[in-house]
């Protein structure tokens, strides 16, 4: 007998889709490709930490710390869109067997194509990041969604709640389970023989938190009472943050101190832990991410159906081809733009191993910041397109494949 979902608060029609994801989604992209080619076009990708105040200017630091909502965002809608899928009337083994199929497809990009797209060169280094981890935490949730909403909903706080804890666990006390921890928890390059092979830069654990946490929260989407719980849910996550924060409390690794001056201060206040997310990150990030969503859903229709609007969803609506797109591109822009420069190319193929092991490879390039940022909207220019087109594509067809991508 085929397994049918627990019911969910409220049911969705096959083939809708929620405009304001689309468009929450499509904003993170947008601002996830300012990321990548200040990466590669300006030397905070390289030279220094753009959210360390003792030598990031504010601009660079707003640059970079604006873009952290991206792999949240990410993450926990996906977990949002599986509970959803339920909504619509997806049984929970169709859902289990997709969400591993998916999974799988998505890790197998991630260490063919799209490290490909980062690297430009044969051999590279697989660069384990959002899409790694998206995958295998797919994958776990397979497992997960045959539970009650609610135990998943637990599991996923629980993870972000408590994961810290394991902060002061080290690969390098492991053994043979180093490589594995690095993976799971604590991130880092990963090494045969002595010898790099991979850098695990998104460990897995703390994402799947992130993810079951959209999964348990997707009914808020759906509920009759979503306004008043997304507001809820955004605000109580940002007192989390405040609180914790400002008491030097538990939940980010990274200590902050009263600075010279009030900007100082604020700068080293919210510079919190990324890779791997902490509790604080996470709040700090998907907080804001719900009261935006709020704010979306509660905007008129002739505002959603607006040109704004559109341009987001257009990206959102196909993130996986929006996400090749951007990355190629974003490459190839970055390398002309050292070409024109008269710059040495030498970093702009097998990047991210010279980036981590070779950053002398980049001496002598770079742009100002202005030049970072009309780079970032040539590349929206030529994705936005591509994105389009896709998105004509499979509202024509109902192709299986499709799903995938």
């Amino acid at each position: 007998m085929t397994q049918r979902p627990r019911p969910p608060a409220a049911s969705l029609p096959a083939g809708t889709r929620l405009q304001a994801l689309d468009i929450l989604r499509g904003l993170v992209i947008v601002i996830m490709a300012l990321d990548h080619i200040r990466d590669f076009a300006h030397d905070s990708g390289y030279a220094y930490d753009p959210v360390d105040f003792r030598v990031a200017p504010l601009i660079v630091y707003l640059t970079r710390w604006i873009t952290h909502f991206c792999a949240p965002t990410f993450v926990f809608l996906a977990g949002v869109s599986m509970w959803l899928q339920a909504a619509k009337g997806k049984d929970t083994s169709r859902l289990s067997s997709f969400l591993v199929k998916r999974g799988l497809w998505i890790v197998g990009l991630e260490v063919t194509v799209i490290s490909f797209g980062w690297s430009f060169a044969i051999p590279y280094m697989p660069f384990l990041q959002v899409m790694w981890a998206i995958g295998w935490c797919m994958v776990a949730m397979a497992a997960l969604v045959r539970l009650p909403r609610t135990a998943v909903l637990t599991v996923g706080a629980g993870i972000v709640l408590l994961h810290n804890l394991l902060d002061p666990i080290q690969a390098k006390n492991l053994g043979n389970f180093g490589p594995a921890w690095l993976i799971l928890h604590q991130g880092g390059i990963l090494t045969w023989n002595s010898q790099p092979f991979a850098i695990a830069f998104y460990p897995l654990l703390p994402w799947l938190g992130v993810m079951a946490l959209g999964y348990g929260l997707g009914f808020v989407f759906l509920s009759a009472d979503r306004d008043k719980l997304l507001l809820r849910l955004g605000l109580g996550m940002l007192a989390t943050f405040a609180v914790l924060r400002g008491l030097h409390g538990y939940g980010d690794p990274l200590p902050w101190s009263t600075q010279a001056t009030f900007l100082q201060t604020a700068m080293n206040f919210f510079n919190v832990q990324k890779y791997p997310p902490s509790l604080l990150y996470v709040c700090a990030t998907v907080g804001p991410t719900l009261l935006v969503a709020r704010f979306l859903s509660r905007c008129t229709p002739e505002t959603m159906n607006g040109p704004v609007a559109q341009f987001f969803r257009t990206f959102g609506s196909v993130p996986m081809m929006a996400y090749l797109a951007h990355l190629y591109i974003m490459h190839a822009v970055a390398i002309a733009m050292h070409f024109v420069a008269g710059h040495n190319l030498d970093g702009m193929f097998n990047t991210i191993l010279k980036s981590f092991m070779k950053p002398e490879a980049f001496t002598g390039t770079g742009f100002p910041l202005w030049a970072v940022y009309i780079a970032w909207l040539i590349i929206i220019a030529l994705v936005y397109p591509i994105c389009r087109w896709w998105m004509g594509v499979k509202r024509r067809r109902t192709d299986w494949w499709l799903s995938y991508l």
